[in-house]
């Protein structure tokens, strides 16, 4: 709730910024435009009161002092008496701008609870009718036209204030729930992780034994078939329980080694470019990567988890390798952005279908033949870009291929400044 307050305590000070400058002009034009003399002294002295209670309600603001729902209701208050004193000073009841009252209460309405918004309700019906009671001759406007005309443009006013204060408050409100939703989002996937850390390293520690003595009883059996002069098939049949321990253990190794590399290594100065070079050393099916890097990546570095992140990339490429085929080409380029960098990851696949696409990221989830995967590398990426304050996005569609963004903003320590915009690309040759 203290940021839904803060936010609207935010639009709030500028909203009364702009009534007090828009008072201070429609007094000066009504006195000295339209010819009506207005109390000028009195009239200054009203909105002097309200510029120097904003002032200060500002500067508190900057402190981050706890923001209440009753603070918010005090300040709305003090607009409404201010608004009734001016409209003393200016007509009363008569003058046309009364309608603004309407503005406060529907503010209210946005950013306070129901109880709150009545009592602003019963006030501004209780000022408003005070100045019925204080109404004198003087004050009556016997040019109804002109009057009519007033209510016009006072309507038109407290509309266009309405449609602004409440749409951008709405707004502000959206980005931080969609923020909140985010991070959310992010610390599920680091307790994911961890679990899935504690899970591959707990197997590792209590399936290591067990699958030790298997592989050697099995080895055992494999040296006594074979002096015996065993037929093929039962050799055979320990050759791939063998194999299949094997595999095991190399599962369990990869899943502890991703988790733990994603949860608990430290950072390290390198730039873009070597990260990407770091991740495609050694590729099976490298030379069927066109990579488009971004020559300033080769000067600027930043601290990142450089094991985890180039392990990451690697997965991503991999996956678009094996989707576009023995003979498909996957394109990948590396750009520097305003805001950080962006690496995209293109392949030559079928694409995916929605009901895939929806699910892509999930630990363990894979479209892959068996043994040639285990539904973890995205989960892990879009890891590693959480803990860089990154993003991961996946575009795919039938027969259009998939395409992965990586984004994540440019930090850390820099040991050397980038090149001017505009600098050339490079192509690192496969």
């Amino acid at each position: 709730m203290r940021d839904a307050h803060a936010i609207n305590l935010s639009w709030l000070l500028r909203l009364r910024w702009g009534a007090i400058v828009g008072q201070v002009a429609l007094v000066l034009g009504v006195h000295f435009g339209l010819g009506m003399e207005q109390r000028l002294g009195p009239l200054f002295a009203t909105i002097a009161v309200a510029a120097a209670s904003n002032g200060a309600l500002g500067l508190w603001a900057r402190r981050e002092h706890p923001i209440r729902e009753g603070l918010l209701w005090s300040v709305m208050a003090l607009d409404v008496v201010v608004l009734t004193v001016l409209l003393d000073l200016s007509g009363g009841p008569f003058n046309p701008f009364s309608a603004l009252y309407v503005v406060h209460i529907a503010l209210a309405a946005v950013v306070l609870r129901a109880g709150w918004t009545w009592a602003l309700a019963g006030l501004a019906v209780s000022c408003f009718g005070a100045l019925f009671v204080d109404s004198s001759p003087q004050h009556h406007i016997h040019d109804m036209r002109l009057h009519l005309e007033g209510m016009w443009v006072a309507f038109a006013l407290a509309a266009g204030f309405i449609v602004y204060f409440v749409q951008r408050v709405t707004r502000a409100l959206g980005v931080r729930e969609a923020e909140l939703v985010a991070a959310r989002a992010a610390s599920a996937r680091h307790e994911k992780l961890t679990a899935l850390a504690t899970l591959a390293a707990g197997a590792a520690h209590e399936l290591s034994t067990p699958l030790s003595t298997i592989a050697v009883v099995a080895r055992e059996l494999e040296r006594h078939l074979a002096r015996t002069g065993a037929e093929a098939s039962p050799l055979e049949d320990v050759r791939l329980i063998r194999e299949q321990v094997a595999r095991c253990r190399d599962i369990l190794t990869q899943m502890a080694s991703d988790a733990g590399a994603s949860q608990g290594e430290s950072m390290v100065p390198l730039s873009a470019a070597a990260l990407v070079e770091e991740a495609l050393a050694g590729l099976p099916g490298r030379e069927r990567v066109r990579a488009e890097v971004d020559a300033r990546a080769r000067e600027a570095r930043e601290l990142v988890p450089a094991h985890a992140f180039a392990r990451a990339i690697r997965g991503v490429v991999k996956n678009a390798l094996q989707a576009s085929g023995e003979e498909g080409r996957v394109r990948l380029e590396l750009v520097r952005e305003p805001e950080g960098w962006r690496l995209t990851v293109e392949d030559a696949g079928a694409g995916m279908p929605a009901e895939v696409l929806a699910r892509a990221g999930e630990p363990f989830f894979t479209t892959k033949a068996p043994g040639e995967g285990m539904g973890l590398g995205l989960f892990l990426t879009r890891a590693v870009l959480d803990q860089l304050g990154g993003r991961l996005v996946l575009r795919s569609a039938p027969g259009e291929g998939t395409t992965v963004v990586l984004t994540w903003p440019a930090g850390g320590l820099r040991q050397s400044a980038a090149l001017p915009a505009g600098a050339s690309r490079v192509q690192l040759a496969p």
